[in-house]
């Protein structure tokens, strides 16, 4: 599943090619047909990024509701289009540019309303201007879950996926089987302010690098990482290969139906915050 990142990346996207202007609209595949005809010839007004989720707005308050999910896919093209085959579940046309949408879990038209609904359900996203991460830290320090998994829950931290779970609990030494109520406030602070960093490095980029300076195939005289999700980092997808900073191979668990990745020497046992 994409994580915070790449939705940002999109809205970012969908406004530099469709903000302002009238766009068709349509669902060749069906499923969104009754929609895309409300939608079609409207001027897109905002296009914007919530955690996972995407809105984009048309006229004074219509909203295309898009949740990738696991299978979810979006394709930018030049105008003329090349004819949709009939898994597109929205296409969107502007004067110079379309895009595609094929198999996302969610692609709704909805009301100003549902859209705050899905809004109120989501904890603070470290990509939005209007994020309060004390409210991400009032569930972790009252919790006893650990804080792999709360950094995981779209309702504590909105966008924070597998990868960049992974990569900033070990950027900051933490062990990831810590509950959440253990962990001190200076160290959930840091680790905030890391993600804002390295999430806008991935918006920025459209790929996910978390290694610092001195760790980089460069630095380090090692060959670059070679994986379909790219970028450089410390432990995701390294089971069994040495730390890039300790040595000590890293290891793999299932927490939460999905895979976690840490490196018990640098990340060591029920480790306390400072």
């Amino acid at each position: 599943m994409p994580e915070g990142h790449t939705i940002h990346r999109l809205a970012q996207d969908c406004a530099e090619r469709f903000l302002g202007s009238p766009v068709r609209v349509s669902s060749p595949q069906g499923k969104f047909a009754d929609g895309a005809a409300l939608l079609d010839g409207a001027e897109m007004t905002a296009a914007e990024a919530h955690g996972k989720h995407l809105f984009l707005g048309f006229r004074d308050g219509d909203w295309v509701h898009v949740h990738l999910g696991l299978f979810g896919k979006v394709a930018f093209g030049a105008v003329p289009p090349p004819p949709p085959t009939d898994t597109v579940r929205l296409r969107l046309a502007g004067p110079s540019a379309f895009m595609d949408l094929r198999g996302p879990t969610a692609c709704a038209l909805i009301t100003p309303g549902e859209k705050r609904a899905i809004h109120d359900r989501l904890g603070p996203d470290p990509l939005r201007e209007d994020a309060d991460p004390g409210l991400a830290w009032h569930r972790i320090s009252r919790s006893r879950t650990t804080v792999a998994a709360l950094l995981m829950d779209q309702k504590v931290v909105a966008g924070v996926g597998n990868v960049y779970r992974a990569e900033v609990l070990f950027r900051h030494g933490v062990d990831p089987y810590l509950p959440g109520r253990e962990l001190a406030r200076g160290q959930w602070d840091a680790i905030w302010a890391d993600l804002v960093e390295l999430m806008r490095e991935g918006v920025r980029h459209n790929r996910i690098d978390t290694v610092r300076p001195e760790h980089t195939p460069e630095a380090m005289g090692r060959a670059p990482r070679v994986d379909d999700h790219g970028g450089e980092v410390y432990v995701y997808r390294r089971h069994g290969q040495a730390c890039h900073v300790c040595g000590e191979a890293v290891r793999t668990a299932e927490l939460a139906a999905r895979n976690l990745f840490w490196c018990p020497g640098c990340q060591p046992t029920n480790a306390p915050g400072v």
